[in-house]
């Protein structure tokens, strides 16, 4: 697993990039890497996700990558410690590292689990002390290979039993030392410490029916979300991070026996109100509004790739109108035909984004129960219900959709946790009375509230724009592209697609600002995605955000600016304002060196209908190029004044 080659002794690193970096070339040169640029970038991401930095001087940091060719590790013995690695123990300073290199297909494998044991046998104080008191490679290597002959002992007496899934981001060095964290304390305590491993290996250690209905409680923890929750219905539990039974596992045990966070509740948890305070409602609102975006990503993808093959087929027939106009429904090329029919089934897929994202938001706050009434509310945000019912009005969109599925989600989670009914009832509530009364609430909700106050803002931006000289092309050009890049597809987005293009069915103003600004955004918070690391030298998004952000890039090029959605939502005051901004710049910018698009194709193969396509291209590189750097450089921001203020 190593050699002495990769025991370096008295290494002079004065941060923990320098010492990563230095273990890095170590493992480079002894031929163990592929790339050692990408497993130093996947090491330190993992960095970002919990402390690798321990106590008593040790520090474990790790990384999977499909670059490293073999399961190795390498050691440092540091000249002087480095005391503000991110450390479990807040005072640890680390003078002694451990860097384990995974290939990424090698979960199971002998290698990773001889690596999950050192990571154990770290643990031991008088291991590690054995290895701090080697003079040279070789000793220490003598030192890494000693195993403490085992005493007899009796077989303990235990009065409890506690259950505990640990896992980690890499499932490597956390989920194991947890675990022997707590089997530990347990020990000392007198109480069975039973612990599931769900790491690279799998799961490991697995809870059998028998012991989890023996067990009077269970510990999760894990910085991932962990599998198959719904098995320990009804038992207290604890919710921590993968890194705190390090520090305090006894006092773990202790709050899961006398003070739990609540009880488990099929696959989510039903928190006490006491925990409810401390986790924040914030946070809450924030879980459900992940959940949402991760169940919505999908619906967008696939719609976007529908429209996107519909448009692309259709490029060789010189079609005079975009493939989704009317006049092809009856074409006599049966292809044109199906084409345009394919492209309004993408359209009609994007209908459904909205439901299926309040229907989560709701189901992460209430469970099933809140489906129904979560799906109705986000059917009315996508504006569904003027098209059934045949009456004019606008959708209240990615706003309304969020208020719709939050509210969706209280008033079912309130129902179904006040409501008493008999045990020879109980199919009744979640049948008939929380359907039936949470759907009640959200019709009334947008028929008084979100459909009317949305309707309202969507109505003066409507005028706004209709009122703006026609003279002014600047500010009609800004007006436009803020307009069009504030909801991405929404509602005031539509509203000024038809005054744009009733300008340029009239003559009176060209579609460039719209154009540009339907693709600036979608392009600029992809590309973010992607060069976050190269230049402020660490991923400044999470990782469902940056597979978001490649579909958002490529989808932006086929103009469906929807990719972008899942950002708007997850920060809106950082997105909104940022992409209304590139879009300005941009327009103004292509429009001020001269460039002119009459025609409403803001997809790659519309640009070549553009006059003075290289000032359209300049415009789109202002507006892309702000919105990537902005983005990045105020999240770094943000990341840096919250890792102060920790």
């Amino acid at each position: 697993m190593t050699s002495e080659n990769l025991v370096l002794f008295g290494l002079k690193g004065d941060s923990k990039e320098e010492v990563i970096r230095a273990l890095v070339e170590a493992l480079d040169g002894d031929g163990i890497l592929s790339s050692k640029e990408k497993f130093y970038n996947a090491v330190m991401q993992r960095e970002e996700t919990s402390p690798t930095g321990l106590e008593a001087g040790l520090a474990i940091p790790h990384g999977k990558s499909p670059v490293v060719k073999e399961a190795k590790f390498a050691v440092a013995r540091l000249e002087k410690p480095i005391p503000d690695w991110a450390s479990i123990d807040p005072n640890n300073r680390v003078d002694l590292v451990f860097l384990l290199a995974i290939p990424e297909n090698e979960a199971g494998s002998t290698h990773l689990r001889l690596l999950s044991e050192i990571s154990v046998r770290l643990m031991d104080p008088d291991y590690l002390q054995r290895l701090k008191a080697a003079q040279n490679a070789s000793e220490f290597l003598a030192a890494l290979e000693y195993v403490k002959p085992d005493a007899p002992k009796e077989q303990p007496k235990y009065s409890k039993r506690i259950l505990a899934i640990t896992a980690c981001a890499a499932g490597i060095a956390h989920t194991y030392m947890a675990a022997e964290a707590l089997e530990k304390a347990g020990r000392e305590m007198g109480i069975e410490v039973l612990v599931e491993k769900q790491g690279a290996n799998g799961i490991e250690g697995k809870h059998d029916a028998k012991q989890i209905r023996e067990a009077d409680g269970v510990i999760f923890a894990t910085d991932i979300a962990p599998k198959f929750t719904e098995r320990y219905q009804g038992m207290p539990y604890v919710q921590t991070k993968v890194a705190e039974p390090l520090k305090r596992a006894k006092e773990m045990l202790e709050q899961v026996l006398n003070n739990p966070d609540g009880h488990v509740q099929g696959s989510v948890t039903q928190t006490s109100e006491e925990t409810k305070e401390k986790k924040g409602f914030w946070s809450e609102l924030s879980q459900a509004i992940l959940t949402g975006i991760s169940y919505m990503i999908p619906v967008i993808v696939a719609a976007g790739l529908m429209i996107g093959i519909a448009e692309l087929g259709s490029m060789p027939f010189g079609l005079v109108q975009v493939i989704g106009n009317a006049q092809y429904a009856n074409s006599p090329n049966e292809i044109i035909k199906l084409l345009h029919f394919l492209d309004l089934y993408g359209n009609m897929i994007f209908d459904f984004m909205y439901p299926v994202f309040a229907a989560f938001v709701a189901y992460a706050i209430a469970d099933r129960p809140g489906l129904v009434s979560g799906f109705i509310g986000g059917a009315f945000a996508a504006g569904l219900h003027f098209t059934i019912w045949g009456t004019k009005g606008v959708p209240s969109g990615f706003l309304g959709a969020l208020v719709l599925g939050l509210v969706a989600g209280y008033v079912s989670k309130f129902l179904n946790e006040k409501i008493k009914v008999h045990k020879n009832l109980q199919a009744i509530k979640p049948m008939l009375i929380i359907p039936g009364v949470s759907v009640l609430v959200i019709f009334l909700l947008n028929f008084f509230v979100v459909d009317p106050v949305f309707g309202a803002i969507n109505e003066w931006l409507q005028n706004t724009i209709g009122s703006a000289p026609s003279s002014e092309k600047d500010l009609l050009a800004s007006i436009i592209a803020a307009a069009t890049a504030f909801d991405l597809g929404g509602p005031i987005n539509k509203a000024a697609g038809t005054i744009a293009i009733g300008l340029a069915a009239d003559h009176i103003f060209p579609l460039t600002a719209r154009v540009l600004s339907i693709v600036i955004p979608p392009i600029g918070v992809g590309l973010a995605t992607l060069i976050d690391r190269f230049v402020v030298g660490r991923r400044v998004f999470d990782e469902d955000l940056r597979v978001a952000g490649t579909t958002s890039l490529l989808l932006g090029f086929i103009a469906i600016s929807e990719g972008a959605i899942p950002f708007m939502l997850r920060s809106p005051i950082i997105t909104i304002p940022i992409n209304i901004i590139g879009a300005i710049l941009g327009s103004v910018t292509a429009i001020t060196f001269g460039a002119v698009q009459w025609y409403p194709l803001p997809a790659i193969w519309g640009w070549p209908l553009v006059q003075h396509l290289w000032a359209y291209l300049l415009g789109l590189a202002v507006g892309v190029l702000f919105i990537a750097f902005a983005n990045i450089f105020v999240r770094f921001a943000l990341i840096k004044r919250k890792e102060r203020n920790a």
